[in-house]
């Protein structure tokens, strides 16, 4: 397993920055966010501009590239097209993982099979494999209908969040089922009431889970996705998550 960090823990940065600041915290992966509404890439930008994609993707000072979430807000066939313009992104870079959100809860789930099949299979066409984030408010909130999903959609995986079942608005929720499905992992401490705490002072048993990764022949990346907190040392925060996760491995 790898050790990684997602340059969505400085969203307020610019693409450059988010990766210069990770590689001076001494994290040799990155997971790199392309969302519409973020201030890194942006799906259509990448469509718009896939060279300019690829080259910033490179620019990442040695650190490893190992991972893409993706948020595409565009509809319809645009959605789809702005989708096959990551997966070529993904190629170029040599990313396997492209993370996606699951359709908002009250979505019909037969429309979310559709949609989620047919991603899948472009994806495939590029040797690119889709995972579902775990979120809280979406479908993936609950692992029975993750499970379900991945039965249905072949090729589709998830990316394990465990914080979004252990700070579940109707209680924890016991993932282990997961394991098996799991492409890619974020990880930050919480609690049963707070999404995001101080390292240390929450909830998530990162031992058992990479334990459990492990029996399941994980060997993939475990990426740091942590928000800033109010009054925190944020650069302290991920420098000791950092070091946990090495520990552990």
């Amino acid at each position: 397993m790898l050790v990684a960090a997602s340059t969505e823990c400085f969203p307020s940065l610019s693409l450059s920055q988010a990766v210069d600041t990770l590689v001076d915290l001494e994290y040799t992966s990155l997971e790199i966010d392309i969302h519409e509404g973020g201030n890194h890439l942006r799906p259509s930008a990448v469509a718009a501009n896939l060279e300019g994609a690829i080259k910033a993707c490179r620019n990442t000072h040695r650190a490893s590239v190992v991972s893409y979430s993706l948020q595409i807000d565009a509809e319809g066939e645009e959605y789809y097209r702005q989708f096959v313009a990551c997966c070529r992104l993904a190629k170029t870079t040599k990313v396997v993982t492209l993370t996606v959100p699951s359709a908002e809860l009250g979505t019909p789930f037969n429309q979310e099979v559709e949609h989620l099949q047919r991603i899948v299979n472009l994806a495939e066409a590029d040797g690119v494999r889709v995972a579902m984030k775990s979120q809280i408010g979406r479908l993936s909130e609950d692992p029975d209908t993750v499970i379900v999903l991945c039965d249905n959609v072949k090729g589709l995986g998830v990316t394990l969040d465990p914080s979004h079942y252990l700070c579940h608005p109707n209680g924890p929720k016991n993932y282990d089922r997961l394991l098996k499905y799991t492409y890619h992992v974020h990880l930050r401490d919480s609690t049963k009431t707070k999404l995001q705490v101080r390292i240390g002072q929450g909830e998530i048993e990162y031992g058992r889970l990479v334990n459990m990764l492990s029996k399941v022949n994980y060997d993939r990346t475990l990426s740091v996705h942590m928000a800033e907190m109010p009054e925190v040392d944020h650069f302290a925060e991920l420098r000791k998550m950092r070091l946990l996760m090495e520990s552990l491995l």
